[in-house]
C-alpha cells in the first residue's frame, strides 16, 4: 500500500520525484523533534536564491507541523540550523501542535453545528443604557 501512496499521493510522506531529487541532490541538515527531515541543494537557477531548502515529513505532509525554529530556516530567513540550545523552551511553554482544523480533533465550541449539540441562546451580559 506505501509503494502505491508514493506514486498517487503527496500528501502521506514524499512521492517517488521527491524521493528521487532528494537521493540525488538533496543534504539532510537536521530531523526535528517529529522525526521530520529537512535537506537542503544548490539552486540550479543562478539570479535565484542560494539553495533549495525541503522538508520531508514524518507521516501527513502539514506545513503547521514544522515547528517555529526550524520555519525560519525553511524560509531563508536565517541560514543557522535549530538546534535545542538555540531557544530553551521556557516554563509557560506549551510542546508544539499542528494545526488541527478540520480534524476530529478541532475545537467545536457549544453550540456548534458540527460538535452535533443546539445552538444556544445568547445572553446579554451587560444592560443596555436607557436615557430617561
Amino acid at each position: 500500500m506505501n509503494f502505491l501512496k508514493q506514486f498517487f499521493t503527496w500528501w502521506s510522506g514524499q512521492t517517488w520525484g521527491t524521493r528521487f531529487y532528494t537521493w540525488r541532490k538533496g543534504e539532510l541538515v537536521g530531523v526535528d523533534g517529529a522525526g521530520n527531515r529537512y535537506f537542503r541543494a544548490k539552486s540550479a537557477l543562478p539570479d535565484s536564491i542560494t539553495e533549495r531548502r525541503w522538508v520531508v515529513f514524518n507521516g501527513y505532509s502539514e506545513a503547521s507541523a514544522i515547528p517555529p525554529g526550524w520555519h525560519g530556516w525553511m524560509h531563508h530567513r536565517t541560514d543557522a540550523f535549530p538546534t535545542a540550545s538555540d531557544a530553551p523552551d521556557r516554563e509557560w511553554q506549551l510542546p508544539h501542535q499542528p494545526n488541527l482544523t478540520g480534524s476530529a480533533k478541532a475545537y467545536r465550541p457549544p453550540g456548534s453545528i458540527v460538535g452535533g449539540g443546539l445552538p444556544q441562546k445568547n445572553e446579554p451580559r451587560y444592560q443596555a443604557w436607557r436615557p430617561e
